[in-house]
């Protein structure tokens, strides 16, 4: 296995599948075989096909370790990739992993089931309430949530966890030591601080750009083994995240508390398609087969 310096490096390569990037994981040793590959004749051999984008040079990759490795010390990131042991098992499983994540904080244990929470960022006073209180119970049950220090249903859910007791889970669109948006950077602190994490496919200093949400989201349902979608309307980008958990076989919950909700069109539309309502811990523990 390569060294953490090349293991980090291949994250940031361009173009290259998740498939591509454990190949060479496993392939080299050292920052030289790297810099052999590094052309687009040599990968290209190497892969069997040519790469999209153009890839560094020895020097830039240099550059790039270097600079890395220094944001990671700074900002306390660490790093894990599909072949760790410490990788999120149910992660593993899904259709397109990320080759690694680069996280801050504590990792979830692996044996503990997870719950994401996803919803609109402007949400009711019904939404509010429903997405704090579920998250509260799940907390206090010992059960992080998982979601995407949005504002709005992420925040509260995230919120609601930490009230209670959880050790919550924020997923990112970018760099880790980035922490958007802004305004939720104290919200970010509190979930670090008390034993949470915040994650995220991309290095440090990748920016939000919007292509990366609907990618962070199949992470962000495929960590857990439930998804509840608390509030959104019939055209809201936390639907891409029911799509997806149908897709990874997770099971997938409305909340009862905003069903009425006028901001719920996607919420009952997913209710009428057949996905159960709950309310309370309980009720999705009944649907683990576990009790409260």
């Amino acid at each position: 296995m390569a060294p953490i310096e090349i293991l980090v490096l291949l994250a940031d390569f361009p173009g290259l599948r998740s498939k591509e990037r454990l190949f060479l994981a496993e392939k080299l040793d050292n920052m030289e075989e790297l810099a052999v590959l590094s052309s687009i004749e040599g990968l290209s051999l190497f892969l069997g096909r040519t790469p999209e984008f153009p890839l560094p040079s020895k020097a830039e990759l240099e550059e790039r370790c270097g600079r890395r490795m220094e944001q990671m010390r700074r900002f306390g990131i660490g790093f894990t990739h599909f072949l760790s042991a410490e990788y999120p098992p149910l992660l593993r499983e899904i259709h397109d992993p990320p080759y690694g994540i680069f996280f801050r904080g504590t990792l979830p244990d692996g044996g503990m089931p997870l719950v994401s929470m996803v919803g609109t960022r402007a949400p009711s006073g019904d939404g509010v309430s429903a997405a704090f209180s579920l998250a509260e119970d799940l907390g206090r049950h010992g059960v992080p949530v998982v979601s995407g220090l949005a504002f709005g249903i992420d925040a509260f859910s995230h919120k609601g966890n930490l009230s209670g007791g959880g050790c919550s889970v924020a997923v990112l669109a970018c760099g880790v030591d980035i922490l958007y948006p802004r305004g939720n950077s104290r919200l970010a602190g509190k979930l670090l601080e008390n034993g949470g994490c915040i994650l995220s496919e991309y290095p440090p200093g990748a920016g939000p750009l919007k292509y990366r949400f609907p990618q962070r989201n199949r992470i962000i349902s495929g960590l857990s083994r439930s998804v509840v979608m608390v509030e959104a309307p019939e055209k809201s980008g936390a639907l891409i995240t029911a799509d997806f958990a149908l897709e990874q076989g997770r099971d997938l919950f409305v909340h009862r508390g905003s069903l009425a909700s006028k901001r719920n069109g996607g919420g009952r539309k997913l209710f009428a398609q057949g996905a159960p309502a709950v309310a309370s811990a309980a009720d999705v523990f009944a649907s683990w087969g576990r009790a409260g």
